[in-house]
């Protein structure tokens, strides 16, 4: 397949950035204060609109997924990006990987694992000097945690965060994902 392929197909991109292996690869399925949730359908290469949000519920951040890797859970391995403004579905940018969230959720009796990855748009002022997401604070980690239990809770589905993970584990789980 040729370059053009990759445009109408985001999923078969690289990973990871070709000059610096340390950047993350991420396209966005819904930005920021979104209550729209898209996913990319990559049988007809669309994003879809998922479902739609509660009035006082919104993304807090731009939601994606890294390109050519599957998680445990079938899909592509998720991420959270923190940058500066908000982007549009379908956007592809560079991260740097700061956190893993390891988590799982269950489905009536289904448990399976859902690690979503946390990253920082590489030219991200704000988050400039966020190395880990310990610099951001424990209220950062509380809130997100409470946004993906109440997320998941909507579709009748339970999420427990695990543990949260280094950059060191979090670029494992990436890995593991490819094949």
């Amino acid at each position: 397949m040729g370059r053009n392929a990759a445009l109408a197909d985001p999923f078969r991109l690289k990973p990871f950035d070709r000059k610096n292996k340390e950047l993350l690869r991420v396209v966005i399925e819904t930005p920021k204060g979104s209550r729209n949730k898209f996913a990319f359908n990559t049988d007809d290469r669309t994003f879809e609109l998922k479902k739609v949000l509660p009035a006082d519920m919104e993304f807090p951040y731009d939601f994606g997924f890294v390109p050519s890797i599957l998680a445990p859970d079938g899909d592509p391995v998720d991420v959270l990006v923190l940058m500066d403004e908000p982007v549009f579905s379908g956007c592809v940018l560079l991260a740097r990987i700061v956190r893993a969230i390891e988590g799982e959720q269950t489905n009536g009796k289904k448990t399976e694992r859902n690690d979503r990855i946390i990253a920082v748009e590489k030219d991200a002022h704000r988050f400039a000097n966020v190395k880990s997401v310990d610099d951001l604070g424990k209220d950062f980690s509380r809130e997100l945690e409470e946004f993906l239990v109440n997320y998941h809770r909507l579709t009748s589905k339970q999420y427990k965060v695990l543990r949260m993970a280094g950059p060191g584990q979090a670029r494992k789980l990436v890995k593991a994902g490819m094949h």
